[in-house]
């Protein structure tokens, strides 16, 4: 089949079977770009030149539902406030474009945002830092809609260890487990992205309901600690899970590791913080690469990620979250939102069929935020809310 072949059919199969993205920091974006000034980046009209997500683009990329990151900074002092604005932003977005973005709570919102040819519309915490160690406030981010929550983002909470942090309470501490336990029982999904091995581990211990990891690739393909290892993938069979690969190159390509590093310490060097992506930021990062070249990404190495979560966790176990307008760089071929359907033809011709493929792109999140309500239901007649605190468990 020809490549122009390949690609026809993955945007027929997306038709049928479109996209659900586990991860999107298009709030974020907003937020630094414009204070959430929606009319300055309509995303009804292009804004290429601004970020990587617009209606247009979602459309042509095959995104049928999208999990939107409520993303705060860990080293804000206001993170819940922070959090809420980040909700208040989504809930604008669903409001102005109610013609395609459809709000979703459920995997059956899902399915009907589906049939109606809307985008679910989703919500994700990224970071425990956003509940401020308050059980009450996690079910309060529930009750406006967040979905799933992060357990850590790149820094350890005072209950969680973060992959990109020192080690402090070795994983989960007490505490940590109640968090997980309140979120099986409240339906939120537990999202492993960011955390270290260790909290992964201690939390597919601690849970009743399946995991996820919003954004996050194999570990074995790229040993970078946001990846996940072998023995975590392996057990998501048992657990119900799923892994959804990310597209982040410093995450995808080892070569991609040692040149991020660089260039994170060069825009520390320059005053901005490394996840910086106001287009002052942008011009630092865009003048270290023209002096030093970064290795590129590109869609076939994304797929050697899939191609290795298939084999290690299971075709019914894998999906996709790009983390689109939460990253400086993107593969070649990934540019922005619009770019799923190559990655789809390139695993058409891998050979993966097209129910592997309906699992991947839709059916396998729809499944997991399912049987996490599922959980919920037998978890609240058995047992009420919890009351605990960090200083009660972990003293």
């Amino acid at each position: 089949m020809t490549a122009a072949a390949q690609l026809a059919a993955a945007r027929e199969l997306l038709s049928e079977f479109p996209v659900v993205d586990g991860h999107n920091d298009l709030p974020w974006a907003l937020r630094e770009q414009v204070r959430y000034d929606l009319d300055a980046r309509d995303i009804a009209t292009d804004q290429s030149a601004h970020l990587h997500t617009d209606i247009a683009r979602l459309r042509a990329g095959g995104v049928g539902a999208q999990y939107w990151s409520v993303y705060v900074r860990s080293d804000l002092p206001d993170a819940v406030p922070a959090t809420l604005e980040q909700i208040d932003c989504v809930r604008q977005l669903q409001a102005r474009y109610a013609d395609t973005l459809r709000p979703a709570l459920t995997a059956a919102d899902m399915e009907a945002a589906r049939r109606e040819g809307r985008i679910a519309s989703l919500m994700g915490a990224e970071g425990g830092h956003s509940i401020a160690n308050s059980l009450a406030t996690l079910r309060a981010l529930y009750a406006l809609g967040v979905r799933y929550m992060t357990l850590t983002h790149n820094d350890n909470v005072d209950w969680a260890d973060s992959a990109t942090d020192e080690p402090g309470v070795g994983g989960l501490s007490a505490f940590g487990r109640e968090v997980v336990r309140e979120m099986n029982r409240e339906g939120m999904l537990v999202d492993l992205s960011h955390v270290a091995a260790t909290t992964m581990r201690d939390a597919l211990d601690a849970t009743s309901a399946p995991v996820i990891f919003s954004h996050s690739s194999a570990r074995a393909v790229c040993d970078h600690p946001r990846n996940v290892p072998d023995d975590v993938l392996e057990r998501l069979p048992a657990n119900g899970g799923m892994a959804m690969v990310t597209f982040v190159p410093k995450f995808v390509l080892q070569a991609a590791v040692d040149w991020t590093a660089a260039a994170d310490e060069n825009m520390r060097e320059h005053g901005f913080h490394h996840l910086d992506t106001t287009p002052e930021a942008m011009k630092v990062h865009r003048a270290f690469e023209e002096r030093t070249p970064r290795p590129v990404a590109t869609v076939a190495t994304v797929a050697d990620h899939l191609d290795h979560m298939r084999e290690v966790a299971g075709v019914d176990h894998i999906g996709i979250g790009g983390d689109y307008d939460g990253t400086a760089f993107t593969p070649d071929g990934l540019d922005d939102v619009s770019g799923y359907p190559n990655l789809v033809a390139e695993l058409l011709d891998r050979g993966w069929s097209r129910p592997d493929l309906a699992k991947l792109t839709w059916q396998n999140a729809v499944r997991v935020l399912g049987a996490a309500e599922d959980v919920a239901r037998d978890l609240q007649a058995t047992r009420g809310p919890s009351n605990a605190t960090l200083a009660a468990l972990d003293g």
